[in-house]
């Protein structure tokens, strides 16, 4: 049996953080400097802790800036402190266009566009009512108010597009690898076919041939080479399905839920896949896939678990995939004859990628931990 629960990917990453601490932090500093300037009172202050303490949480915690529910809340109160400035020249105007800067990039280009409308048209309804003088403008230049209102719209319109910009070529480069990948793999396994398994099969032949018609003391070494020559058949066989890639174009959270599928479906282990990964190119999502399904298939094989919890997860520095089980747990000494940690080691090795596999205590299962770096594209540094 599998269950699944798959979260939203949001594009807000790493690729847009160091600018938005940058605008955050300078705003900040900015207002402090004017309200310092002008002589502060403690409102006033409070709103400049609000900066520094709001910063350091959003640039701390990856997951609230995805949660439009915080943007929304730093986008109100802002544009309150511009308010209770009694001045719509606010030198909290600012640290209220910051605010614009998280939704701007993770929102789709036409609910961007919508907020570059409604942004303006908020700040106006703020200056109207807040003064300096409530009800009207006090205009003393309407160049000023023009830049007022022109810049959140400028500001979430080009960020928007330079965001859709970036995704576009983030697909479009993990699609040519792809392409690139899945045509080097035909021309390997082409080549593997025509050329080493034809001879393979010929060797295997010709040594069947000799099958009763040698001495008896060298029967049994002839009956050893066939027995061989299947072997390396059958291996190549498998290193041919190898070739092509486990993905097939398929989510890493997709293809993982249907291979615990066709694994539950020959025994009785409950396997929940929760979570969700960014797009990955082919070479590192091969791998992630190739490294959970291992796991996965230890510890229905060899561990008898009857429960295993696959997880995905953004992290600080990428993606983290967890495989957990009850099953028995690794044996205290590896069997000489185990290739599979191994596999799962080199592959982790491969990709840049930290792998920890920790036994729980003894009956309690063990835990698979993949931590993959990914840069703001995907793909792996």
């Amino acid at each position: 049996m599998v269950t699944s629960a798959t979260p939203a990917w949001s594009s807000a990453g790493p690729a847009w953080l160091v600018p938005y601490a940058a605008a955050r932090v300078v705003a900040t500093v900015f207002a402090a400097a004017l309200i310092v300037w002008g002589g502060a009172d403690a409102g006033e202050l409070l709103m400049v802790l609000y900066g520094v303490v709001s910063t350091a949480i959003l640039v701390a915690s990856a997951r609230l800036r995805r949660v439009p529910l915080v943007w929304a809340i730093d986008f109100v109160a802002t544009l309150a402190f511009v308010l209770a400035s009694g001045d719509w020249r606010s030198p909290f105007y600012l640290m209220w266009l910051s605010s614009l800067v998280l939704p701007a990039v993770s929102l789709r280009l036409r609910e961007a566009a919508a907020l570059a409308i409604a942004a303006p048209a908020a700040f106006l309804l703020v200056a109207i009512v807040g003064g300096p003088a409530p009800g009207s403008l006090a205009l003393q230049s309407t160049e000023t108010l023009a830049m007022h209102l022109a810049l959140p719209f400028v500001l979430v319109c080009a960020l928007a597009y330079a965001a859709m910009t970036l995704r576009r070529l983030g697909r479009e480069r993990l699609e040519r690898e792809r392409l690139a990948i899945q045509t080097e793999r035909r021309r390997i396994a082409w080549e593997l076919h025509d050329s080493a398994k034809q001879r393979l099969h010929a060797a295997h032949l010709m040594v069947t041939s000799l099958q009763g018609r040698v001495p008896p003391d060298v029967q049994a070494i002839v009956g050893r080479a066939v027995v061989e020559l299947e072997s390396a058949t059958s291996d190549m066989d498998t290193s041919l399905a190898e070739l092509r890639s486990p993905l097939e174009g398929r989510p890493l959270a997709e293809a993982l839920r249907a291979r615990a599928r066709e694994l539950a479906a020959v025994g009785s282990a409950h396997v929940t896949v929760r979570g969700d990964a960014p797009p990955l190119p082919p070479l590192v999502g091969a791998h992630v896939f190739r490294i959970a399904g291992e796991a996965l298939t230890n510890a229905l094989r060899h561990a008898d678990a009857a429960t295993i919890d696959v997880t995905l997860e953004p992290i600080a520095s990428g993606l983290r995939v967890r495989v957990a089980d009850d099953g028995h747990g690794l044996p205290p000494q590896p069997r000489p004859e185990t290739t599979g940690l191994l596999a799962m080691e080199n592959r982790a090795a491969t990709i840049g990628a930290t792998l920890h596999i920790d036994p729980r205590p003894a009956g309690q299962g063990t835990v698979v931990q993949l931590d993959v770096p990914l840069d703001h594209n995907g793909g792996s540094p």
